[in-house]
């Protein structure tokens, strides 16, 4: 899908205030509100936007324990194993990666015992032959 210049005008304040009315999503962007709601509608339907989510300060997700988990896993085994991942709400993100590992999980948790019962979760899934975790110290740019 071909993105209109009003398009990604609409995107970059989602992405600013994903909570902002119609109404001042409308003025933002000089269009009327039921242009505005014809416009999101269509994007939504089209699978630009798949959703509207939270964004979490840097002040509360200071207080998580990160770790990257590098994985290497059995032949055939990576969607079954990425399925057990996606159930797990500490793993905030999955990377397929070329290189010696297949897969690249990032982890989160509050404590230091909960991070280590995760990894222990996911040294346990089947198909998983092996895991070299990076606790993160702190994040240097992130945009």
């Amino acid at each position: 899908m071909r993105l209109t210049f009003k398009d990604q005008q609409l995107l970059g304040a989602l992405r600013g205030n994903a909570r902002a009315t119609t109404t001042d999503l409308a003025k933002t962007l000089g269009v009327s509100r039921s242009t505005l709601q014809k416009r999101l509608e269509r994007l939504e339907t089209e699978g630009v936007i798949a959703g509207y989510t939270v964004q979490l300060t840097s002040e509360y997700l200071d207080q998580e324990i990160k770790a990257h988990v590098t994985i290497t896993v059995e032949p055939r085994a990576t969607d079954a194993i990425i399925k057990a991942m996606k159930a797990l709400d500490s793993v905030r993100s999955i990377y397929s990666v070329s290189g010696p590992y297949d897969l690249i999980v990032e982890v989160a948790a509050m404590s230091v015992t909960e991070l280590d019962r995760v990894i222990d979760t996911i040294i346990a899934i089947e198909g998983v032959e092996r895991t070299v975790s990076s606790v993160i110290l702190s994040t240097r740019l992130k945009r």
